[in-house]
């Protein structure tokens, strides 16, 4: 199977990351929940995670690295933890579900008024709108750093800034981009960076968190046992604790601390440069195909390593089983969770097809996937 669906999750892992995981399982105990060797051989390993995860993000303040099970847990923590009644919120049609879903309760419940950044049917977003869309109760924008569907990056700098000038926070979706993109705290930005730990950064399935700038408070979304001040009725405001109450997911923190080591030393730049060699190598390759018709690729937009495109007359899903069944390609078909991006494109009935490359792709996998798209095409006239 050549595997192109790595925006869902990595397949392929560094070594290391199994070998951290059979590890932990063999001989970690239970971090903050003892003193024996075992226990406190799982507090240092996560510990360390946190400093490792913060050096990746350029942060300087690991004790404010919290894990989740993964992004999704970890925006609901931001944005639940963070919004008030009377709030306004400012997102985009780029979001992804875990962005849009919460939010949109929020909305239900009359907690926020909520309001959008456009993109076109070329897939472009329109931030010139932002500057309009600001109110006085305007508490935070909420941006993903890249499309899930197209791969096309929003400029998070520029959005932090204009956020930041009205007083408001700023909250990133890393999800796509840590680990296949330089993610840089500092220089973004951003007041809450938010990442899964099973794309990009090639952990296990499972793990994730949030970066939380020292002069943001949230409240936290899941109240419990953290394994310190046991006798205060409330969760404690010190951090991490303050925001992961319940036993920690050591052995996959152990297998993301690992394949976060390897991202550190071969350089997330040179992942980027990878991927996007191999980006312009496919859409070179479909470029000539009648019938196809790939989404947000426009000339001067930047991407990660993903790529949605349709063959015109079949199906998204009908095309992904044929790329499946005849060729042994997976990518995934329909609506990628970004129903606001498909609307945009135009796909919202058609869907589209995703491919997804990763540090382990190769080129022969491109020019597989290039070929495979060349002979359906074919035999569709």
């Amino acid at each position: 199977m050549i595997y192109l669906n790595n925006a869902a999750t990595t397949i392929q892992k560094p070594p290391e990351v199994a070998q951290a995981v059979v590890a932990a399982m063999a001989g970690a105990g239970s971090s903050a929940r003892g003193a024996s060797a075992d226990d406190l051989a799982a507090a240092r390993s996560v510990a360390g995670a946190r400093v490792h995860l913060a050096r990746l993000f350029g942060f300087s303040h690991p004790e404010r690295v919290i894990f989740t099970m993964n992004a999704t847990m970890a925006l609901n923590i931001a944005l639940f933890g963070l919004l008030k009644p009377g709030d306004h919120v400012i997102t985009t049609d780029f979001e992804h579900n875990s962005v849009l879903r919460p939010l949109h309760e929020l909305e239900r419940r009359g907690v926020i008024g909520l309001d959008y950044v456009r993109a076109d049917a070329a897939g472009r977003l329109h931030t010139e709108e932002l500057e309009g869309l600001f109110r006085p109760n305007t508490a935070a924008v909420v941006a993903t750093h890249a499309s899930n569907l197209t791969g096309a990056l929003t400029d998070a700098a520029a959005l932090a800034a204009s956020a930041h000038a009205h007083g408001a926070r700023f909250i990133l979706d890393a999800a796509q981009t840590a680990g296949a993109l330089p993610v840089d705290a500092a220089a973004l930005g951003a007041d809450i960076i938010c990442f899964t730990g099973h794309k990009a950064l090639m952990g296990p399935q499972g793990t994730g968190g949030l970066l939380v700038a020292p002069d943001v408070e949230l409240a936290p979304l899941i109240l419990g046992g953290t394994g310190v001040k046991s006798a205060d009725p409330f969760q404690p405001a010190s951090w991490p604790e303050h925001l992961e109450a319940g036993t920690l997911n050591s052995q996959g923190i152990a297998g993301l601390d690992a394949a976060v080591g390897v991202l550190l030393d071969v350089g997330v730049e040179h992942v980027a440069a990878y991927e996007a060699r191999l980006r312009e190598r496919f859409c070179a390759g479909v470029g000539d195909i009648p019938g196809i018709t790939v989404y947000g690729a426009h000339d001067g937009q930047a991407h990660t390593g993903v790529v949605a495109l349709n063959l015109a007359g079949m199906d998204s899903s009908t095309l992904a089983d044929r790329l499946a069944q005849d060729f042994g390609i997976a990518t995934r078909a329909g609506l990628h969770c970004a129903p606001r991006m498909h609307a945009a494109l135009g796909t919202l009935e058609q869907g589209a097809v995703r491919f997804s490359f990763c540090w382990y792709t190769s080129a022969s996998d491109i020019d597989a996937a290039v070929s495979a798209l060349r002979e359906i095409a074919r035999a569709r006239r």
